[in-house]
């Protein structure tokens, strides 16, 4: 089974070992509007799919280990060799000059940095810190099984929206946004220099909400908040729950502690 090639803030490891009985077993193309790491996709291993993020980075980094397998391994082989704290700062901070060895950089980066996190500054530059990691191993066999299972998917760079809006009946929308709530300290990660807004949770709820009227099947994760709760109680059809999980991406131990987590369904 293809395994996530990236470590990424918010991953859905834990819905895997926890929840994933909840997944559908029958339906037609898998879609996941905020892709990340890509937990639930890889142990889906869905035949057709549409895959998109907002984070170009990261979408490069998918579309080129899909499509150019080889030249990104032959990259990342160089990374692996002279892998330290003082190359990993001269990576970072290089401008690449083509798609493959900007998507080797974004999956080196994200395999020396400190604790897998990805973020930007103001300026869109990547910014975490060297993780003082002695040797820094790209598992051939790995990577190209996730290249493989790849194949079947449409990778976009695109906003979430217009991603729900090509789901058609008996489609399955895996959904896990940002959480970006009103009122709620400490909860919002920054993954991309354009921030997840609150107006960006309610036009995420009326996108589902149209995608469920076509007769999409629908399971979202979100924060368990009372404003995020409110959004799909008025909505016809939706279902939630809400369930424990432990947050272990931080750069501050005290933040890694358990979150509970609201889970979203819709014609399940």
């Amino acid at each position: 089974m293809a395994k996530p090639f990236l470590k990424w803030a918010g991953g859905k490891k834990w819905f895997i070992n926890q929840e994933r009985d909840r997944l559908p077993l029958h339906f037609n193309r898998y879609i996941e509007p905020f892709l990340g790491g890509g937990s639930v996709f890889f142990y889906i291993n869905p035949q057709q799919a549409i895959l998109s993020d907002i984070n170009n980075e990261l979408v490069n980094a998918y579309i080129c280990l899909r499509d150019e397998f080889e030249s990104v391994y032959k990259n990342l082989h160089i990374h692996q060799i002279h892998n330290s704290e003082e190359y990993y700062y001269i990576i970072r901070d290089r401008q690449t000059r083509t798609s493959v060895t900007s998507a080797a950089r974004t999956i080196y980066l994200n395999k020396a940095c400190f604790n897998g996190v990805y973020r930007v500054n103001r300026d869109g530059k990547f910014n975490v810190p060297y993780g003082k990691v002695k040797n820094v191993l790209f598992d051939r066999n790995a990577l190209q099984e996730a290249s493989i299972a790849l194949r079947g998917a449409e990778i976009l760079c695109q906003d979430f929206e217009a991603t729900i809006d090509q789901a058609e009946q008996d489609d399955f929308i895996f959904c896990d946004p940002p959480y970006a709530v009103l009122n709620e300290d400490n909860r919002f990660v920054s993954y991309t220099a354009n921030l997840f807004s609150w107006n960006d949770q309610v036009r995420l709820s009326q996108a589902l909400n149209r995608a469920a009227q076509r007769g999409v099947k629908i399971l979202m994760t979100n924060v368990d908040h009372q404003a995020v709760r409110a959004l799909y109680e008025i909505l016809q059809g939706f279902e939630f729950e809400v369930v424990e999980r432990k947050c272990v991406i931080s750069s501050q131990l005290n933040a890694r502690r358990i979150y509970t987590e609201l889970i979203v369904t819709a014609n399940m």
